[in-house]
């Protein structure tokens, strides 16, 4: 590569800074002296850092040019002045007149009124954005490609430099930044709480010196490596031509990436102008989760997520900081990664104390599964995977959503007291695991357990279940690259049936689609697949797997009982054309000579506000109907309950919702038709006591949530809950809950 006199200015300025990082001195006067030198390369009379004080909250850590009394003291909110507007939008800003620029703030203390040019960066690794790097100049002028391509080099060695604690002081830098005990909010996916050590499924790559000392040796390294990452995906596609073409489709655009000649080009620039090879890769890829981050078309996300991956690849053969790290695995772990697939977790199994996770969803894969192996779950905790690392002691709540990594001793306490509670409460419930959930008024409610794992049926026995409600059978379509064949869903499913020991198991058939995708089954770009091709609509348009998981049920009841739900039935016709696969799958299996089942109940999940408004002929008809709560109250608020903005503005216990449900409960009544609720808040006490008081008698949730709601229903009184209710709604009011509440603390909690 033929080398310009820009790149060589570049690497000047570079070698420069690199000078300074090597001397012996604190924190703030290393910052101040490449302040003064970025200024003098770039000719300009003002160079400033601002750094991220809180996530909303930038502040002028050093500057050369302005007022030095402002250093430290000038502080402005994400989004205001033109230093916000640079970091809140993560782009860079170029203006020959700032004064002049939409969303200009005059900071009287800095002096900077007198600087008309102003160029903006942000400094950002990976994603997080950490500061802006800002020069000014009296002379109004736009600074040119060339400066600003310079500064772009500049920035991403100063997000480096952050990363590795180089501003904080004479510690050893990552001593320094990963020894502050550190609270994340997150969101909650699956309850509980958990102690434990960091267990990083994917360690993050460390770059310690993003320098280049031989830029010829570095641009070999960098193609020697892009070579083995070519090789590496031409065999992966090696791997499965012939087979699954939807893999073939997402292993040729990794091709793409990998071959492309703009990528390779930018990252060799980067390298001319004086960056390492994991330095410039490492800037290429920020650059792509800045984008990724902006936006909004799903099928643009999911290849600039390709793209990520593949830096992540590349680093790590530059680096050989593969997975097998040499660390040992905790005794303790709790799990900590960007996000997860549910076969890498189910891998893991119940050695984990808890999972975090950056991304993730409450109906993701990952969650379906944390939910089977009863391990807390918090997801969406921004940054956990660039303050952790392995061994760092974390506490989970997973009933909050917050995330406590290296927390202090108050902390600490505060948090093992409310195990503890949570322990001696355990106990408690232990002590009626076999007494019926008998309400003071005589009521007698059935608790069954939710499960999709061989691993949850001895809960069985050590919750106090009388049954399992759900049983979740897409886990095993999820969790493998290929459809699994009828005599393997056969063989699990009459394990199952045998480990239930004669209790009831309600079977539910494949729930798929909208976040649930098969990984070899061909996903649908929909604009709402929450309310798109899913569950039943998939089974009657796909009717060979239907058939298929029914005859695996039925041979597996070979002549025992048996009960199968279908989900998502928004319309009486689905129902009764479910019903029709089943007899034909009955009529096969009696002419094939195999045992029919003793009985057979066909049920549905009510998961749509229009299956209560069905015709009397479907109440009469089905053999049982499970209220599925999840899905219903997003319906029925029209508040998806992936977004966090919207889905907790609605209460279960409000008066509409809950005079909805009395609806449902009139009509089965009616009708003799059984109806249970599954849910989430099936298994929280003060929910399942005002849904129990309103007239469902069955409640299927999580094994760990049978001792509370047991525990609670044998405390009250259903009879006078009941009036509570009806005396909310007859008085105008939104929401039963604080009435409830007041109710309980007057009579039972007094």
């Amino acid at each position: 590569m033929i080398r310009t006199k820009h790149q060589t200015d570049s690497r000047k300025m570079l070698g420069r800074l690199r000078a300074v990082m090597a001397e012996e001195s604190a924190g703030q006067e290393r910052l101040d002296r490449i302040t003064t030198l970025i200024a003098e390369e770039m000719d300009c009379e003002v160079c400033s850092v601002y750094l991220f004080r809180d996530s909303e909250t930038l502040e002028l850590c050093a500057t050369e040019g302005l007022n030095p009394d402002s250093v430290h003291k000038t502080r402005m909110r994400m989004g205001e002045g033109l230093v916000g507007r640079v970091a809140r939008t993560g782009k860079t800003m170029n203006t020959a007149d700032a004064p002049s620029a939409h969303g200009f703030r005059f900071m009287p203390e800095t002096g900077e009124e007198v600087f008309s040019s102003f160029l903006g960066l942000p400094i950002q690794r990976l994603g997080e954005k950490l500061g802006v790097l800002v020069v000014q100049s009296k002379t109004a002028r736009a600074f040119s490609d060339v400066e600003v391509e310079a500064l772009e080099v500049v920035a991403m060695v100063l997000a480096e430099m952050a990363e590795l604690g180089a501003f904080v002081g004479d510690e050893s830098a990552l001593k320094a930044l990963h020894t502050k005990p550190v609270l994340i909010r997150g969101a909650t996916a699956q309850e509980g709480a958990a102690e434990g050590h960091v267990w990083l499924h994917e360690p993050r790559v460390v770059i310690t010196d993003p320098f280049a000392d031989d830029p010829h040796r570095e641009l070999e390294r960098l193609r020697e490596a892009v070579e083995h990452l070519r090789v590496s995906v031409d065999q992966m596609l090696t791997g499965v031509r012939g087979g699954d073409a939807e893999q073939m489709q997402v292993l040729e655009a990794y091709r793409m990436f990998a071959n492309s000649k703009g990528w390779m080009r930018r990252m060799e620039e980067d390298i001319a102008r004086g960056l390492s090879a994991e330095a410039a890769v490492e800037k290429e890829q920020s650059t792509a989760r800045a984008r990724m981050a902006q936006v909004k078309d799903q099928y643009l996300r999911e290849r600039l997520h390709d793209l990520d991956d593949l830096s992540n690849r590349l680093l790590r053969i530059l680096t050989g900081q593969g997975s097998q790290t040499g660390a040992e695995m905790p005794a303790d772990p709790v799990l900590v990664a960007r996000n997860i697939g549910p076969a890498e977790l189910l891998d893991y199994g119940r050695s984990l104390k808890g999972v975090v996770l950056e991304e993730g969803s409450v109906g993701s894969h990952a969650a379906i599964v944390a939910r089977a192996l009863a391990i807390p779950l918090v997801i969406h905790a921004e940054r956990i995977n660039t303050e952790a690392l392995n061994g760092d002691h974390i506490m989970v709540d997973g009933n909050q959503g917050f995330v406590h990594l290296r927390p202090d001793d108050t902390v600490v306490a505060a948090f093992r007291d409310k195990m503890a509670m949570q322990a001696e409460a355990v106990e408690r419930y232990a002590s009626i695991r076999d007494k019926p959930a008998r309400s003071l008024d005589g009521r007698v409610i059935s608790l069954q357990m939710n499960a999709g794992l061989m691993a949850d049926l001895p809960s069985l026995t050590g919750s106090g279940a009388e049954g399992v409600g759900l049983f979740r059978t897409e886990l095993q379509f999820l969790v493998r690259s290929q459809m699994p064949k009828r005599g393997e869903l056969s063989a699990l499913y009459a394990r199952v049936l045998d480990a239930a020991l004669g209790k009831r198991v309600v079977f539910r058939t494949l729930d798929i689609g909208s976040d649930k995708v098969l990984p070899y089954m061909k996903p649908n770009d929909e604009p709402n697949p929450a309310m798109g091709w899913r569950a039943i609509r998939v089974g009657l348009d796909k009717p060979g797997v239907m058939r298929m998981q029914l005859q695996a049920l039925l041979r597996a009841a070979a002549g025992r009982p048996l009960s199968v739900m279908f989900p998502f039935i928004a319309q009486f016709e689905e129902f009764t054309a479910g019903c029709t696969e089943v007899n034909k799958a009955l009529e096969r299996e009696r002419i094939l000579g195999h045992a029919l089942p003793e009985r057979l109940d066909i049920g549905a999940m009510l998961e749509t506000p229009s299956l209560a408004f069905a015709p009397d002929k479907f109440f009469e008809e089905v053999g049982f109907l499970s209220i599925g709560g999840n899905d219903l109250k997003q319906f029925f608020f029209a508040a998806d309950r992936e977004n966090e903005r919207v889905r907790r503005r609605y209460d279960t216990l409000n008066v509409s919702f809950l005079t909805f449900l009395e609806n449902i409960v009139t009509r089965c009544q009616a009708h003799n038709t059984p109806l249970s609720f599954c849910g989430e808040d099936a298994g929280r006490p003060l929910e399942a006591i005002c849904l129990a008081a309103i007239g469902i008698d069955t409640f299927s949730m999580r094994p760990a949530s049978i001792g509370p709601v047991k525990h609670m229903i044998r405390s009250v009184d259903l009879a006078a809950i009941r009036d509570v209710i009806h005396d909310a709604r007859a008085r105008g009011v939104q929401t039963v809950r604080p009435l409830v509440e007041a109710y309980l603390h007057s009579e039972v909690w007094k």
